[in-house]
């Protein structure tokens, strides 16, 4: 029997409308434009500022163009997961709200939470329900609205943070492509350093979490950045290898959009030119468990089958990995 992959058939993605400028959150803390390029890379972020509106809206619309896109039959679809850490609600889950508004009938559905490495995560899981040979058309999605959990009164993390969701339909192949290879990791360590105070069954909504602002981001930046850099750069070069890629044979590298250093340490590391990296952290920011399949979605048209990609992340928990995919279709297609 021939063996069974996970291959990436379609792409779909959602921003929203409003831009928030380095101008504009210059007005709410002492920083400036120079200051937030120079330190992180971002330019400007989206944010989803109607009200009413959370982050199942931002992954049922980019669900919707993936259906689309694809020519999917709703009906047709197995199972959807949804990776996020701002959920519409404790519970139920934001991916059991998307069948209802895409009218899955015949999907289950769940959420993961693994922060910033949530996509990452959670291509390896759907790659595996694939690999199961019981699933067919498995969605992926990715979508935060970091802007709920943004304090734009702290300087230091309101500049990073922006809104937006991508998903990608997973489905079997036979032929050598698709989801190849995976190394992902955990190291619980990183609590204190990035996390939210409050909210959560150890420390509960109260008046006085309210009014000492424990509901936002909380993160110690130079420890963060450390981690992120090393790990990121170590696991990627580490997956590359085990692969036998060498870096003439990786054709893109999908780094987490958290910081343009970052970024750019990550490159250096794997001998990868700036030009086969995927950036679009200066117009979106950090979405999250977003980043990894907006890049995708914005970069599609330059991706050619059998391209060698190698996504990475990094984010609280600490959480932190790679995934190799060789790629399954002519992206201008």
């Amino acid at each position: 029997m021939e063996k069974l992959n996970a291959v990436i058939t379609g792409v779909g993605g959602y921003v929203p409308d409003y831009i928030l400028t380095n101008d504009e959150i210059a007005k709410m803390v002492d920083t400036s434009d120079e200051w937030i390029m120079t330190r992180i890379g971002v330019k400007e972020r989206r944010i989803l500022n109607e009200e009413g509106l959370g982050t199942s809206y931002m992954c049922r619309k980019a669900a919707k163009q993936l259906l689309q896109r694809t020519n999917t039959n709703p009906d047709d679809v197995d199972l959807v997961i949804v990776a996020t850490s701002t959920p519409d609600y404790h519970f139920p889950s934001t991916a059991s709200i998307l069948c209802d508004k895409l009218g899955l009938k015949n999907a289950f559905a769940f959420d993961m939470q693994a922060a910033c490495c949530g996509f990452l995560y959670m291509m390896e899981t759907g790659a595996n329900f694939i690999r199961s040979g019981r699933y067919k058309k498995v969605i992926i999605v990715g979508g935060d609205k970091m802007s709920s959990m943004v304090d734009y009164t702290d300087r230091a993390t309101c500049p990073i943070f922006g809104d937006g969701a991508a998903a990608f339909m997973l489905e079997p192949t036979t032929e050598n492509v698709g989801i190849m290879d995976a190394i992902l990791q955990t190291d619980g360590k990183g609590l204190p350093f990035l996390h939210m105070k409050a909210g959560g069954s150890v420390c509960p909504p109260s008046y006085f979490t309210v009014d000492n602002r424990m509901h936002y981001i909380y993160q110690e930046g130079r420890t963060v950045f450390k981690y992120a850099v090393s790990n990121m750069s170590d696991v990627s070069a580490e997956l590359a290898a085990r692969n036998n890629l060498t870096k003439d044979d990786i054709n893109w590298i999908i780094p987490h959009q958290a910081n343009l250093r970052i970024i750019d340490a990550v490159a250096h590391r794997m001998e990868v030119p700036s030009e086969k990296v995927m950036v679009n952290i200066e117009r979106y920011g950090n979405t999250s468990a977003g980043t990894l399949p907006l890049c995708i979605w914005d970069f599609e048209e330059k991706l050619k089958k059998g391209d060698n990609l190698i996504f990475t992340a990094f984010g609280a928990g600490f959480t932190w990995g790679a995934v190799y995919v060789k790629w399954g279709y002519d992206g201008k297609k």
